[in-house]
């Protein structure tokens, strides 16, 4: 059978299913559209989620949408016939559930052997706490992740639900099912079930962290350390307006430009004695202080001093950097980040906005050969 290619991208022509969810799948499943698979997503009627009108959801942008009542009789039938004609499918129920939908893993691979059949969780498929409900908060706070993160005097900062949900969750998915598809295309694989857990993802994000924490190299606390706040050219300092400058100046050659250009390098105490580092984070903040974020901008703007300004959302896609590179597009009147990475051979591209639940019925039902999600018999 020929496969039509819908996107263009390193995957184009591979065809993946997507069980609506929440989060970290959808996450992983415009990943791999926006790589250039045809991404199918199965949405319920009636919809479910989030509180965000489907035209705004850019984690749906280049997917087609296809309602399907997997509680229904005939549901699960019309999921089954999608899965024949698939590389993969991603879901994220809680264990367990999709077995009682009858579009488990086993009924699935019974009628795709290749299958790559993605599960993604926040604690995994398996464990005492697998049945339990959780968000990206929770999954963060059990691995350590969250504890690293914030004032050494106040509690834990929040990472928004980028360290879980998509770090942790949805590119691991991602990397699993890739590697799981290239085993399944070579001679002799087969399809198999790639368990993605938020827990595991996050715990395997840390793993520098507790080879440094081991050779006596990290402290077990947060804002003690080089990389967490604890270090004074490695932080977040407030201008005289009231923003932010974000200083990474950790080797020597850039924490002396560094030094030289907020005028700091006479009389500042040794960077490498962190009985000092108090002394001269409250050096570096009272400079600083002296100027407003766009003063200093400019002042560092071009050098290797490792030092750039706070942006928000609103802000990051007009700095002159990613505006160059055309980090963020605009597609269907939304700014947006770009698909990313970029590939030299098989580029990729925001072609396709939110896909409206089931409005792409009939387009996948001819390009699929299911004429059964139509309502017709094949």
């Amino acid at each position: 059978m020929t496969v039509a290619k819908t996107g263009t991208g390193p995957l184009a022509g591979v065809r993946v299913v997507e069980l609506a969810g929440i989060g970290p799948g959808p996450f992983a499943a415009m990943l791999l559209a926006d790589l250039g698979a045809d991404v199918v997503r199965v949405d319920r009627p009636g919809g479910g989620g989030l509180a965000v009108d489907p035209a705004y959801d850019v984690t749906n942008r280049n997917k087609r949408s296809v309602l399907v009542d997997l509680k229904s009789a005939e549901g699960p039938a019309r999921v089954l016939e999608l899965v024949e004609r698939a590389d993969v499918l991603i879901e994220g129920f809680r264990p367990g559930v999709a077995e009682r939908l009858g579009v488990g893993p086993a009924d699935c691979l019974a009628r795709n052997p290749k299958l790559v059949y993605g599960r993604m969780t926040g604690w995994g498929q398996e464990g005492p706490l697998a049945h339990t409900a959780g968000h990206d908060i929770a999954y963060i706070a059990v691995t350590g992740a969250l504890g690293m993160i914030g004032d050494p005097d106040g509690p834990p900062a929040v990472p928004a639900n980028l360290v879980g949900d998509y770090a942790g969750g949805s590119l691991y998915l991602v990397v699993g099912v890739l590697a799981a598809l290239q085993h399944a295309r070579t001679a002799g694989g087969s399809g198999q079930v790639v368990d993605a857990a938020i827990v595991d993802g996050t715990a395997h994000l840390t793993a520098m962290i507790h080879g440094m924490v081991a050779a006596g190299g990290w402290q077990d606390r947060r804002g003690a350390n080089l990389l967490d706040g604890g270090c004074p050219f490695y932080g977040t300092y407030e201008t005289s307006d009231g923003k932010y400058m974000a200083v990474g100046a950790l080797e020597q050659q850039f924490y002396d430009t560094f030094a030289g250009l907020l005028g700091i390098a006479d009389g500042a105490p040794a960077r490498k004695d962190p009985a000092r580092w108090g002394e001269l984070r409250e050096r570096v903040a009272a400079r600083f202080r002296t100027r407003t974020r766009a003063e200093w901008t400019e002042v560092f703007e071009g050098t290797d001093a490792c030092v750039a300004p706070v942006l928000s959302l609103g802000e990051a896609p007009h700095h002159p950097h990613l505006a160059a590179r055309a980090t963020f597009t605009e597609s269907g009147g939304i700014t947006q980040p770009a698909p990313a990475p970029r590939f030299s051979a098989t580029p990729t591209g925001a072609v396709r906005g939110p896909a409206q639940p089931g409005a792409d019925t009939a387009s996948v039902a001819r390009d699929w050969d299911v004429p059964g999600l139509t309502g017709k018999d094949a």
